[in-house]
């Protein structure tokens, strides 16, 4: 039950993540009120790594920033392993 809940979260949580890139991206555009940086990376944090790394090469949204080019990707291959750790025991 507990895994169950899990991978449903994780979905959610990294459809939240890729919608959010989309939607910054959509209103940097327009010059509108902005998503915070800090927003992003709290939602990668929470296992939104992954969508919010697809949503950034979809999107081509904060792709000049290290932090973001590098660190997103690093936080998903973090949660990867500990996921494979999870599921492994």
């Amino acid at each position: 039950m507990l895994y169950k809940i899990l991978i449903i979260y994780l979905l959610i949580i990294n459809i939240i993540g890729f919608v959010l890139m989309g939607i910054d991206k959509q209103r940097a555009i327009r010059g509108a009120w902005r998503i915070s940086e800090a927003s992003l990376f709290l939602t990668a944090f929470l296992g939104g790594a992954l969508g919010c790394t697809l949503g950034m090469h979809q999107f081509r949204h904060k792709t000049k920033h290290w932090y973001f080019r590098f660190g997103l990707p690093a936080i998903t291959l973090v949660q990867i392993l500990l996921l494979f750790l999870f599921f492994k025991q």
